[in-house]
């Protein structure tokens, strides 16, 4: 016969489990709910931080009205359709390579970690000025070898490919990453695949991708996540692209050229800290968190399709 536990001592239990959770608890509280229930209530304000008025759904119509907010989901959008796959396969090409090199493997590793080093501002001047149409050496590379060189943050259509190269010439990180889950694949089975007459590309498909499946969908989600938040790179870009200064009265206007680098977190920031909209500012930072917790969803539904075997 089961003896069953006195009152007390579950209640003692329950305390002693909350003890350990209440750093957990404390830190969730004030940093994760307490921020996002203020977000949702002030999101019903009309609020600049000095004032605060009642105005019901009146900051979710104006969204629907705000073809700015909608030219920086379209950018922003963009920029996780080709600039995530594209580091992300970029990556895993180079870590393959590394990985599989007989000599040299410490040397290439470090020279394709390093840009993922530098700050994200020093690094963006850098590369606008290795791509600058008249003056930049790539330029002058391109004209040598009888091609005409666009102007990458100056052309609205050449602009988010720039940014694409940019967030491709950092992907030491991703890189090592994918390093260490390929190294962790069980050599036997490459053995095994290899015997029973596999190619290279069944082995991968059949034996690396399966194995790395649990990798690759951190790195998609992280990437994801970190792409809808896209902000120091496009501003830093726009603005040494456009020309603009701090000078007193000359105000910087995001997304140049012809708003073609507008990502969503710039409008909210602008919103926010520039016009003081603070309750919109509420509004557009709820539907990126929606937008955010909607992508990881549908992520972690197509890679359970994979791992199971019902991707098309």
């Amino acid at each position: 016969m089961t003896r069953l536990v006195p009152a007390a001592l579950r209640r003692r239990g329950t305390w002693t489990v909350l003890a350990f959770l209440s750093p957990w608890l404390a830190g969730f509280l004030l940093l994760g709910a307490y921020p996002l229930a203020a977000t949702v209530y002030f999101s019903f304000h009309r609020y600049d931080l000095f004032s605060l008025e009642w105005v019901g759904l009146l900051n979710y119509e104006y969204l629907l009205r705000d073809e700015h907010a909608w030219t920086a989901v379209r950018n922003t959008l963009w920029l996780v359709a080709v600039m995530v796959p594209a580091r992300l396969l970029f990556a895993l090409g180079v870590a393959q390579l590394v990985v599989h090199l007989k000599a040299g493997t410490a040397f290439f590793r470090t020279v394709f970690f390093l840009p993922s080093l530098v700050p994200l501002v020093a690094g963006t001047l850098g590369f606008v000025f290795l791509l600058n149409p008249a003056t930049g050496p790539v330029h002058a590379l391109l004209g040598a070898a009888g091609i005409s060189s666009p102007d990458w943050f100056g052309d609205p259509s050449w602009a988010k490919p720039g940014l694409t190269l940019l967030g491709m010439w950092g992907v030491g990180e991703l890189m090592v990453i994918f390093m260490a889950a390929l190294l962790d694949v069980p050599r036997h089975l490459y053995e095994a695949a290899a015997i029973d007459g596999a190619g290279p590309w069944q082995r991968f498909r059949r034996i690396t991708l399966p194995t790395i499946a649990p990798v690759l969908l951190f790195t998609a989600v992280t990437e994801v996540i970190t792409t809808l938040q896209y902000f120091t790179q496009a501003m830093v870009a726009a603005k040494v692209a456009s020309g603009t200064t701090d000078l007193p009265g000359v105000q910087f206007t995001p997304g140049y050229p012809e708003t073609s680098t507008l990502t969503f977190p710039q409008w909210l920031f602008h919103q926010g800290f520039r016009d003081f909209a603070m309750g919109y500012a509420c509004v557009l930072a709820l539907l990126l968190f929606a937008v955010a917790m909607a992508a990881t969803l549908v992520l972690l539904r197509r890679f359970r399709a994979f791992t199971e075997g019902d991707l098309a």
